[in-house]
Formats: structure tokens, sequence, C-alpha cells
């Protein structure tokens, strides 16, 4: 479905600035996909068809903004899909989400994150990966071994280099927004991968349109300064793109009704 284009603040002389991407740049930013390979392969489809239907661009890129694994059932799934997607083509762009540094932190010891990620859906991404959850009383040391034998590598190490913002033009892409009143060449991590209420509530113009994940809605959310397109895959069944290319912007949405 079109959208109408939110407004910039820099409007001049009565004249509405509409937020741009680079010129000749056309992209599809993906929502949370969290373990929805079923879903993932269904809009990947939809964007070839509607790519297909549109003249060539000069510059084409599927930008995913994290949170690919954890919830849903099929996260060793999309793992692999985008891992060898992306090494076959440099139109795919992955950032990583919140979700993404929690597994990290677990590989890496933090026995306190694991933990905690197993609650919120890490159990999940490893039994994608054929390891049941660990039992109550447990020794998660020991169960640490087999959750580094259980995902591959590569996978670990294609995670870790995973960038955490893109910029085309007007657009700014991160995973969960960035902190209000400071400049986005300045924002921390743990804000871009977790920050929500403080941005989510702030009307302030940020630099750029920041198109994000991380926070679920039922519908887009498409205010002036921010466009947040997490409508909740693992739970709704819905997983949603946006189409951007100059001041044009499109819904692609994909279910499994």
């Amino acid at each position: 479905m079109p959208l109408t284009p939110p407004r910039s603040n820099d409007a001049i002389s009565g004249i509405i600035q509409l937020p741009s991407t680079d010129a000749g740049e056309r992209i599809y930013a993906v929502g949370d996909v969290h373990g929805r390979f079923d879903l993932l392969q269904k809009l990947i489809e939809r964007i070839g068809e509607h790519n297909g239907a549109l003249p060539p661009a000069k510059s084409l890129h599927m930008l995913f903004l994290g949170d690919l694994i954890d919830r849903g059932p099929q996260s060793a799934q999309v793992l692999k899909y985008l891992h060898d997607l992306q090494r076959k083509t440099s139109r795919i762009l992955v950032l990583q989400g919140n979700h993404e540094e929690a597994l990290l932190q677990s590989i890496d010891g933090n026995l306190e994150v694991l933990e905690g990620w197993l609650r919120f859906g890490g159990a999940q991404t490893l039994e994608s990966f054929g390891l049941a959850p660990p039992g109550a009383g447990d020794d998660l040391r020991l169960y640490l071994r087999e959750v580094r034998s259980a995902i591959p590598a590569l996978y670990i190490e294609w995670i870790r280099r995973l960038p955490l913002t893109a910029r085309s033009g007007d657009y700014f892409f991160c995973h969960a927004g960035v902190r209000p009143g400071v400049a986005l060449r300045r924002q921390t991590r743990e804000d871009l991968l977790w920050i929500r209420d403080d941005f989510l509530a702030d009307p302030r113009h940020h630099g750029a349109v920041i198109v994000h994940g991380h926070s679920i809605e039922t519908d887009v959310q498409l205010r002036d300064n921010r466009i947040g397109i997490d409508t909740g895959a693992y739970r709704t069944g819905i997983l949603t793109a946006i189409y951007l290319e100059g001041d044009k912007q499109e819904l692609i949405s994909v279910s499994m009704a």
C-alpha cells in the first residue's frame, strides 16, 4: 500500500521537504524476522515481484533491521539463508539486533545473559539447531559448551561483523532507535540496539528519519521523525518491509493466512 511520506522539519517558504533516499537508490527495509523463515521466504518473493515491476534501479539493496533470531521456530534456517545470500550478493545488508547481541554475549561466556537469553527467545533458537533447553538445576557452564558446538562458528563470526547502522539520504537505519538529542554519529551501541520508550515518545527530529524495528506495533508507525516496521512476525504471523526510493514509500507485508 502506498504511504504519504512524513514531512521534514526543514520546510522552506511553505514548501514541504519530503525525505528521500540517495539519488538512484532503491531500498527494501525488512522488520524483525525472529525465526520466521516461512514468512521471510514469502516476503523475499513478494519483494522480487515488486522490484521486477519497476524500472531497473541504479542501486538496489534489501536491508534487514536485526533480530533475525529467537522466539520463532526457524532461526537456524534464517541465519543460513541470509548468511549464504549475503555471500552471493552485495545487495543484501544485515544489521545486528539486540537478540543477536544476546547470543554473542552468551557464546562469549556471560552466564547471566545466557540465562536471560534462553527465557526471551534463545531456547527456540537453540532448538532450531537441534539443542534442547537446559533442565532445572543443569550446570550452565556445561550447557554453554553444547551451545558453542551446536551453532556453527561461521554464523557466529558473521553476526559479530554485522554493522549497527546504515544511511541513505534522509533515512537512517538501525535496530531499535536513537537517543534523542544526541548526534547520529555519536549514538551508543546500547541505544542503537535496545532503546525503546525514550525514543518512541520523543517527537523531535533526529537529523534523519529513523527506520527501525525492535518495538512491536500492530500497524507500521509512520511518523515525521521515525518509521517503525516491526509488526511482530513471531507473534502476529505478519512480516513487513518498506520500499523506499527517492521520496516514494510503500509497505509490503506478508502473512501465512
